[in-house]
């Protein structure tokens, strides 16, 4: 009987092979799509789920009352872990990572920067990356010890085994290689080449025990049967111990599970929010565009149904009963999964790379593992049950009376299962149209907002070696060699904000008012530099004003804060100095572009410096500037490299993850309309064929083509128009929703719905149009010759 059904199926697929290649190529690519979707998914979901004591993990997290809101971050004070430790028996270890390493390695005469943590020593212990060389837990005990990855060893030493080899780091201390680790895994938010013990942090003296100072990120490992509830109600009151400045403050730990996808916190409670929504979108983007595919198939199966009657009508007539025929239709509707299946992987594997690059990942297929292999077989099995059973049950249910004496008629009601399918498919594609436009839009808009300075020709680099030392004789020749306009040193790059802080006092402030502001600092000449706008007063200039080392710049929404008439001259208290006010400047966006600026406050040249910008001359071209500018830099700085960032490019980069977003959602949108239409033509052609001899009848009785035409497409496009009807408010509402997450967005526009609309209603005349004209220009002759 198999052998018999595997026949049928196989002729079947080979006689209409039209159909044949249609069905497979609409299920093969919705399979692919699902496949690529899934593959994100499952990478995002196990993220450091590797770790053997992933479940005892957790972060510490500070929760604290500014401006107005109850807040949540993770970087603490870098005396916590030890405290909590010494404090807290749940403990079994605590752990700080220090993230912002970039230390200098020299091996002879190879010399290279590289990103590294500053670790406990403990933190192998805790974490599970394996190490190819060395023990967990000796590797980070000496103060001059340093871990490497498979990679980074092999660069260094060019293959030989690195073990017990020396790194000079930043041209002062040696350090020995005391362990190899296994390059880390694509899917942990952890971005290391090397450890070095914290040891070394203290050693630079930068571990100081300020309880007001949360720079590192601390995380615990809980014992075994610790309650979480226990330890989170003492660490409500716990930093109150040390800091009785801050009465209100809390602290609590944060789960391994939750890292990636949650961490999302409104007023103090966690809301729900985070890369779960992003998860959730593609996992139902994933469901609708496999659903698709598997309605082409049905709608092509039922369509065709009158070729497989008197097949169905013979076979329960000779005894064959439902359960046997719906049996055999979903046999079939697997058979052709299996055969989209294996062209699905092809077409996976071949758009892996390029669906890398637009992800940002390393996704690949493990074709060695058995549960591989388990889920493809299910997968498809499923694909094709789902995409079989309406058409098995459908045609399973032919009467064999009416079937073989010939007065078996199809269903062509007002509302029938295949035109809610077609409804179905073309709701999902217009919404994911729709959606895109409103992404794109959105990027666009923060795109072009007014930033508040001018990011051209302007480019930073931090302070590596003897920079920081040598700053005035590089900004004297940088100006005198005219390879630059202006040049300032400011606390961090323009596009990031690396200090904020609450506390600080001025005349006339409400004792209640817990603002936090941002802190920034320069020496002179920012304005300049950065094309900033000021207001009031004026920037700060040490050769005409030395007091200004000790000046402060606000910006309006500081003032508006501190409510100054006259803010020039006023004092303002911060991190223990006393500032005056020279001038007030326009708010610019130092972080976000979707948030409202924050409150900032510009210190002069008594604060700290980390980082050099240049206002590359513009009556140069850049490639002459940069030349030179590294001669000056490698002049001053011998030992390091020329490392420098364009600030356009690097404020363009706040804009990649929404970038990304649209980007996949056109992508899929893209391939959600093709599978439509795939069926749509099937539909179409097949449509054509079955009212051929109604076609020539018109013709002979004077129908125009363009009549014709009509007649035949006008049904598809009543469904793709009730499409639109029903998509259009769903893709209102879940973009809307989505909009809310932006304090600076657009609002949808209506005619973002209407050109979706027009759009997918040309999509289906496109589609449609090539087989109702072709029916319409046939030679009536041929089709009524029989009759």
């Amino acid at each position: 009987m198999f052998k018999n059904f595997f026949k049928v199926a196989v002729r079947n697929l080979v006689r209409g092979k039209g159909f044949s290649i249609i069905n497979i190529s609409g299920l093969a690519i919705g399979m692919a799509s699902a496949v690529l979707i899934l593959l994100w998914i499952q990478n995002e979901v196990s993220y450091d789920q590797f770790h053997a004591k992933k479940d005892r993990i957790y972060e510490a997290w500070n929760k604290a009352e500014f401006s107005g809101d109850l807040n949540c971050w993770n970087t603490t004070p870098k005396v916590l872990a030890r405290s909590m430790e010494r404090d807290l028996p749940e403990v079994e270890q605590a752990v700080r990572v220090d993230w912002g390493s970039n230390f200098l390695f020299g091996i002879g005469d190879k010399k290279l920067t590289v990103p590294g943590n500053i670790v406990d020593s403990n933190f192998l212990q805790v974490f599970s990356f394996p190490l190819l060389k060395g023990n967990p837990l000796t590797v980070l005990k000496d103060m001059h010890s340093i871990v490497l990855t498979e990679t980074l060893a092999k660069k260094l030493f060019s293959g030989q085994d690195a073990m017990g080899k020396v790194i000079k780091i930043d041209n002062k201390e040696n350090f020995t290689v005391t362990g190899i680790l296994k390059d880390l895994p694509n899917n942990t938010r952890f971005k290391f080449e090397y450890l070095v013990p914290w040891a070394y942090k203290r050693f630079l003296g930068d571990d100081d025990q300020n309880w007001g100072n949360n720079s590192t990120r601390t995380y615990v490992l809980l014992k075994p049967n610790a309650s979480v509830a226990a330890i989170n109600a003492k660490l409500k009151t716990y930093k109150r111990q040390y800091d009785k400045e801050e009465p209100k403050w809390e602290m609590f730990v944060y789960p391994m599970s939750k890292w990636r996808l949650h961490s999302s916190f409104t007023n103090g409670v966690e809301d729900g929010g985070g890369r779960i929504e992003f998860v959730r979108l593609f996992g139902i983007i994933a469901a609708f565009i496999l659903l698709i595919a598997c309605i082409n198939f049905m709608n092509l199966s039922t369509a065709r149904s009158e070729k497989r009657a008197k097949e169905v009508g013979i076979r329960k007539v000779v005894g064959a009963q439902k359960i046997s025929i719906i049996g055999q239709f979903i046999g079939e509707s697997i058979l052709l999964a299996l055969v989209a299946g294996v062209l699905a992987i092809f077409i996976v594997q071949l758009s892996l790379k390029g669906f890398n690059e637009l992800t940002d990942k390393k996704l690949f297929i493990d074709y060695s593992s058995v549960s591989f292999w388990l889920t493809g077989i299910g997968f498809i099995i499923f694909t094709g049950i789902l995409a079989g059973s309406y058409p098995a049950f459908f045609l399973s249910s032919f009467q064999p009376v009416k079937v073989l004496k010939g007065t078996f008629k199809k269903a062509n009601g007002l509302v029938t299962p295949r035109k809610v399918l077609v409804v179905l498919q073309f709701t999902f594609a217009i919404i994911l149209i729709i959606c895109t436009i409103i992404v794109k839009q959105q990027i666009d808009y923060a795109r072009d907002r007014e930033t508040g300075y001018n990011k051209n020709n302007l480019i930073y680099h931090l302070f590596t070696g003897d920079l920081e030392k040598n700053y005035p004789l590089i900004k004297n020749e940088l100006l005198a060699s005219r390879v630059a306009s202006s040049v300032t040193k400011t606390s961090a790059p323009p596009t990031q904000s690396w200090s904020d802080g609450w506390g600080q006092e001025w005349e006339g402030k409400d004792p209640n008012d817990k603002t936090d502001f941002y802190r920034y600092n320069e020496d002179e000449d920012l304005g300049t530099t950065a094309g900033l706008t000021f207001v009031q007063g004026r920037d700060f200039n040490l050769k005409q004003y030395p007091t200004d080392s000790t000046g402060m710049i606000i910006n309006e929404s500081a003032l508006k804060i501190m409510k100054f008439k006259n803010p020039i001259g006023k004092l303002v208290k911060d991190n223990g100095r006393q500032w005056h006010i020279v001038g007030v400047i326009k708010d610019f966006i130092l972080t976000n572009p979707y948030e409202p600026t924050k409150p900032m406050l510009i210190a002069g040249s008594k604060a700290w410096f980390q980082t050099i910008l240049v206002k590359f001359n513009n009556k140069n071209p850049v490639s002459r500037n940069l030349a030179k500018a590294e001669t000056i830099f490698k002049k001053y700085n011998p030992a390091y490299p020329f490392e420098y960032k364009f600030v356009d490019e690097e404020y363009a980069k706040k804009f990649s993850d929404e970038k990304r977003t649209g980007t996949l959602a056109g992508l899929f949108a893209g391939l959600t309309i093709f599978i439509s239409c795939l069926g749509l033509f099937g539909l179409a052609t097949y449509m054509a064929e079955n009212r051929i001899k109604e076609i020539g009848v018109r013709k002979v009785l004077g129908a125009s083509v363009t009549n014709i035409t009509t007649l035949l497409s006008k049904d598809f496009l009543k469904l793709v128009i009730i499409s639109f009807i029903i998509a259009s408010p769903i893709a209102w509402w879940a973009m809307n929703k989505w909009l809310q997450g932006y304090n600076y967005r657009i609002n949808i526009q209506w005619w973002v719905l209407a050109l979706a609309g027009l759009l997918s209603v040309m999509i289906a005349i496109v589609t449609v149009s090539y087989q109702a004209i072709r029916a319409a220009v046939a030679n009536p002759v041929k089709s009524l010759r029989t009759e």
